[in-house]
């Protein structure tokens, strides 16, 4: 026994030996972290004010473009520093080193979409000097902030690179038109997902009663996370002057409005990725057939570091593989390549700058025609009176007479395309007679009134153009285009409809329901009577809606002409026993269930999946569902008929969308949930006596130490 007491303290010696030099040798290899004064000394060069008004919305003053964005990131990070730090890390590939396992999916796409190569490629090379110099500023004020909070900087974040934004653009770009999705499909079943869509309407003079020009930007997105809105004003003296919404880590106003002219954003989905079946060599798995012949793969190693527990790592190896085509993937029925828009792009950055700075439609179509956004809707409208859609996108220029949504032949050099649709055949419509352009995700052959639309005919199946319909395309329709005389009131009570279109998929649904005899199923007849009188609003005092809600989520598939999930008559039955367990009767009052929760607020709010007033819930053990997305920052912008600029915002929460301790951490929610907004003060006039604070980014923190 003595012995074998003696072994086991040798065995357990030698596993913690094993272990403490694993650690040691991890922590060896990983690079030192930088002094923290190197950022603070270039923080210097920087001269900037960060104006805060009542609601703590950051309006960024400085004399150069690049004083304005080091001073914005600063003043994001105040904020939200922890997503900013948490996507430059994610777009570097070692989001597994921190949040473990879980992230070592993300770690590998940055690798095998080869990010880091179009960077180190490209950088230099395609984008301009005075463009790195803003991108160097943005990630010089992230640094800055680090250096004056080390507790909130994770192990290798530092330093923030000009780099590091730019790759952020090349890697998540291609996910807005459903990259993710179609790399799941060759890989795993797709997880069901909340559907998410945007709203964006203009209006020209020709349909106001006032000759005012109108914009809506109404994106639609998670409330929280890398593409979570936050609003900003910035204002250089080299006229880079915008007001709207960013995502952490973009320096630029992504949709929003400057002084002449603004736009919205929708996803759009057209098909812009293919998919390859490859033929393997039986006598060497490392090449492929292309036009009769045998090719190597490229191959590459991606070492993911992953964080098992506490202070142990461990670095997986996985093969990354290219073809002519792109990526490769081996899966267990087959090896696919892919190739997407957007592959080797890096111009993003460059193209996002050019749009904030436009002072005209031409300016702004110039910037357009980059091309260097693989996909995304445009609402555009300006102070002249010009309004105009562009149904955005990096078409692949394809061989007719395939059917490139399906799986095409890799061997096969004939199908790999090379080029893109020139931005002028895009589908696009400029200054329609109707007065009118709108788009809620639907197909962009309904996206005004009656014979300004696109003709489907004009434009090639190869291109691979989305013909859906949503129920918020239905409403726009049904609103905006029936009302000639539009002013401020009508155009907000549009923006915040609240009905399920009778050309919607859920009204057919109900439709099939209540032709279904009942028989002895009190349940089932007590229901139908409920839908039957359901005025398909959603309203929080509305007794019809939960049941008719909850049938629609049931059945609807989890992408647009997809399958569906089950039949409505089974999603009725679902829905009944989901409200009885939970409510105790059918016809509980909407609001019941649709709760907005932030801070001490708990309200119910009106709208849903699918409404003009967007919101998407998550279900809770008690029954209700938690807003989650949907809604995010609403702008109602106007021109006057002088062309005098005026707008108005609303975000779900605030601009401190990390810090509870902060009195804008949810101030304005009420408002939001009321379907209220504040005025958007664009100038500095207009900023003049709302000023809450206002410091050099860093001088709090000095003020602190002193």
């Amino acid at each position: 026994m003595r012995y074998l007491k003696i072994g086991l303290l040798a065995v357990i010696g030698l596993l913690f030996l094993a272990v403490a030099g694993l650690i040691a040798f991890d922590w060896l290899s990983q690079p030192r972290e930088p002094d923290n004064q190197v950022f603070i000394t270039e923080a210097a060069q920087y001269h900037v004010r960060i104006k805060r008004d009542n609601f703590g919305v950051p309006h960024v003053f400085g004399k150069t473009d690049p004083d304005v964005a080091f001073g914005f990131a600063f003043a994001h990070c105040e904020d939200n520093f922890a997503t900013i730090q948490q996507a430059a890390i994610a777009t570097r590939g070692h989001l597994a080193a921190i949040e473990g396992r879980k992230a070592a999916v993300t770690d590998y796409l940055v690798h095998l979409l080869g990010v880091w190569d179009t960077v180190d490629k490209k950088y230099d090379r395609e984008l301009p000097a005075y463009l790195k110099d803003v991108l160097n500023a943005y990630a010089d004020g992230v640094n800055y902030y680090a250096a004056l909070h080390p507790d909130k900087v994770a192990p290798g974040l530092l330093p923030v690179t000009g780099r590091d934004i730019a790759a952020g653009f090349v890697f998540k770009t291609p996910f807005f038109y459903g990259l993710d999705r179609e790399l799941r499909k060759l890989t795993a079943p797709a997880p069901a997902t909340v559907p998410q869509g945007s709203n964006g309407v203009a209006i020209s003079p020709l349909r106001a009663a006032d000759g005012a020009t109108r914009l809506l930007v109404n994106s639609h997105q998670p409330y929280a996370g890398p593409v979570a809105w936050y609003e900003a004003v910035l204002q250089s003296e080299e006229g880079w002057h915008v007001a709207g919404g960013f995502f952490p880590g973009s320096p630029f106003m992504l949709h929003g409005h400057n002084a002449q002219l603004g736009w919205a954003n929708t996803v759009n989905s057209p098909d812009l990725v293919d998919v390859y079946r490859l033929k393997i060599n039986p006598a060497n798995k490392d090449q492929y057939l292309l036009d009769g012949k045998w090719r190597d793969f490229e191959k590459k190693d991606a070492a993911i570091r992953v964080k098992l527990w506490g202070p142990i790592y461990w670095t997986f190896h996985r093969e990354v593989l290219r073809s002519a085509h792109g990526p490769v993937l081996r899966t267990d029925h087959g090896v696919f390549a892919i190739r997407y828009a957007g592959m080797g792009e890096i111009r993003q950055t460059l193209q996002y700058y050019k749009l904030d700075k436009a002072h005209s439609m031409e300016e702004w179509r110039a910037a357009m025609r980059l091309q260097a956004l693989p996909s995304i809707n445009y609402i555009y409208a300006d102070q002249m009176g010009n309004i105009g859609y562009v149904y955005n996108g990096q078409f692949p220029v394809r061989k007719p007479g395939f059917n490139w949504k399906g799986i095409l032949p890799g061997d096969r050099s004939d199908l790999i395309w090379h080029h893109y649709v020139p931005f002028d055949r895009e589908p696009q419509i400029w200054n329609p007679k109707s007065g009118y352009v709108f788009n809620s995700n639907n197909t962009p052959f309904h996206a005004t009134g009656g014979s300004d639309n696109l003709n489907p005919k004009n434009f090639p199946a190869w291109m691979g153009i989305q013909t859906n319909m949503t129920n918020r395309a239905y409403r726009a329709e049904d609103n905006f285009g029936s009302n000639n005389a539009i002013v401020d009131k009508t155009f907000r009570d549009d923006k915040f409809d609240l009905i399920y279109s009778e050309s919607s998929e859920l009204a057919d649904e109900i439709a099939e329901v209540l032709n279904i005899p009942p028989g002895n199923d009190a349940d089932l007849k007590q229901a139908q009577a409920i839908l039957h009188s359901w005025n398909r609003s959603t309203d929080i005092h509305n007794r019809g809606a939960a049941l008719g809600v909850l049938m629609g989520l049931r059945v609807h598939p989890e992408e647009d002409g997809g399958p569906r999930k089950m039949t409505p008559l089974a999603a009725l039955k679902e829905s009944i026993a989901y409200l009885k367990t939970h409510f105790g009767r059918l016809d509980p009052e909407w609001g019941q269930l649709n709760r907005m929760r932030r801070g001490k607020y708990d309200l119910p709010i009106d709208g849903g999946p699918d409404i003009y007033r967007a919101v998407y819930g998550e279900a809770q053990k008690d029954g209700t569902f938690t807003a989650v997305g949907g809604d995010t920052l609403i702008m109602f912008v106007k021109w006057d008929s002088n062309g005098v600029l005026s707008s108005q915002s609303i975000h779900q929460f605030g601009s401190a969308t990390l810090d509870p301790a902060s009195p804008h951490y949810a101030d304005q929610t009420p408002l939001f949930v009321a379907m209220k907004t504040k005025p958007v003060l664009f100038t500095e006039k207009e900023l003049e006596g709302h000023i809450e604070a206002d410091y050099a980014p860093g001088e709090r923190e000095r003020a602190e130490q002193r």
